[in-house]
């Protein structure tokens, strides 16, 4: 995985299918990673349009009067809203580098880049099609049910299998892989 130290933190991802369990993972992990001490950051893909700011609210009635970015700032915390039409979405580095100074950044989606992973299987997911298989970015497996010797064709075989709820292990596995010190 060395091809990765282009980036200016260390990331980890979350893949897998809808209801694979994947944001309940990243968000036990930010919990974890956060209580060791850990500057965490998160990057969340979404594939379809999203609201942050609502009807009604300030800042949407400013986007709606045509405004291309808009900042909303207190003292707690601020965001940015940018309107891309008819912008590209921004390329993942370009969103990776407002994360300096942080310790780890996990990112939950991004299924086709390429940087270490871990996959999150339920028995709730729709899909199940084992992104794996073709991936070789996938270093890991968390389930929330036990995996079978079915579940885990040859070319899955060596990869380690975590049950989803034992963060402290799938932690200490990221930390590994990333050379992070846990406290």
């Amino acid at each position: 995985m060395g091809e990765f130290s282009q980036f200016i933190v260390p990331v980890f991802g979350v893949t897998g299918w809808k209801n694979s369990g994947k944001t309940l993972l990243t968000t036990r992990l930010i919990s974890y990673f956060t209580e060791q001490g850990l500057r965490v950051g998160a990057i969340k893909h979404a594939h379809h349009s999203f609201e942050i700011d609502h009807e009604g609210r300030d800042s949407y009635l400013m986007r709606e009067a045509g405004a291309r970015q808009i900042a909303v700032v207190s003292q707690f915390r601020w965001a940015l809203i940018a309107e891309l039409q008819p912008e590209p979405e921004p390329d993942f580095e370009e969103i990776l580098s407002r994360f300096k100074g942080f310790d780890l950044v996990l990112v939950e989606g991004y299924k086709q880049l390429s940087f270490p992973k871990i996959e999150a299987r339920s028995s709730f997911q729709e899909t199940r099609q084992r992104l794996s298989e073709d991936r070789d970015d996938i270093i890991a497996l968390a389930s929330d049910t036990p995996l079978t010797a079915s579940d885990t064709p040859s070319t899955e075989s060596k990869l380690p299998l975590f049950d989803a709820s034992d963060i402290a292990a799938i932690a200490g596995f990221i930390a590994r892989e990333l050379k992070i010190k846990l406290s």
